[in-house]
């Protein structure tokens, strides 16, 4: 398996015969240069998106179309982007599994917002989410934007990922302090990578602080494009 940080909240995941790209931004993205792009997106095989913020969603139209891959995400939201020329889309909900091939999918619950901008303000798309990916063995926990929550407690104890790719640079979700102490309370993790930081100023720049909170946990600080191989 390989986990590929793409900057931001943006992941390519090669697992079993899949492909998986996790709420891909290429457009404006300031850590993935227009140079990395057609290797973000080589060979997908399908797309997650894990709620509606530009900062998640503003390129699925365009990797969708580019890709061919199917796309999967809150129900709300796949009707958004069936009704802007998405084709292939897959609308599920929190608690339901999806199998992409040999891989299964299953959608969690994220406690943050879920909109897209439109001519009169924000259209709200549903709820945010997370997904549990499983495969080769493992089980991923893709938290999605997030503070912490209480759904933690059943989600660690039921779906028991051993990766953790966990939002952790503060102010818009859980800072490194939070998404370590939610690693700790209520999950048993292996791996945790953390992500959504680094990006801009306002976001945490060092995962220092979530490397110490979880002492005996394989805390790896992603660098993009560069492979994470478990």
């Amino acid at each position: 398996m390989n986990i590929i940080w793409l900057g931001h909240g943006s992941f390519r995941i090669e697992i079993e015969d899949q492909v998986i790209l996790i709420d891909p931004w290429l457009t404006g993205n300031p850590m993935l240069g227009d140079e990395h792009h057609a290797a973000a997106l080589e060979g997908t095989t399908q797309i997650l998106v894990t709620h509606g913020h530009f900062d998640h969603s503003q390129d699925l139209k365009m990797v969708a179309q580019k890709t061919g891959a199917p796309v999967a995400g809150m129900v709300e939201l796949m009707g958004y982007f069936a009704a802007q020329g998405v084709e292939n889309t897959t609308g599920f909900n929190k608690g339901g599994t999806i199998k992409c091939g040999k891989v299964a999918v299953t959608m969690v619950p994220a406690s943050h917002s879920s909109s897209v901008d439109g001519d009169n303000g924000p259209i709200y798309m549903g709820a945010e989410t997370g997904f549990m990916i499983s495969g080769e063995g493992h089980t991923i926990y893709v938290s999605g934007d997030t503070g912490i929550l209480a759904d933690m407690d059943w989600m660690g104890d039921y779906h028991k990922p051993d990766i953790g790719i966990l939002s952790a640079g503060g102010d818009y979700t859980m800072d490194m302090a939070q998404a370590a102490y939610a690693a700790k309370r209520y999950f048993d993790f292996k791996t945790v990578i953390p992500c959504h930081y680094r990006t801009f100023g306002a976001l945490e720049q060092s995962a220092e602080v979530l490397v110490a909170g979880l002492p005996g946990v394989n805390v790896i600080e992603p660098e993009v494009m560069e492979p994470i191989t478990l």
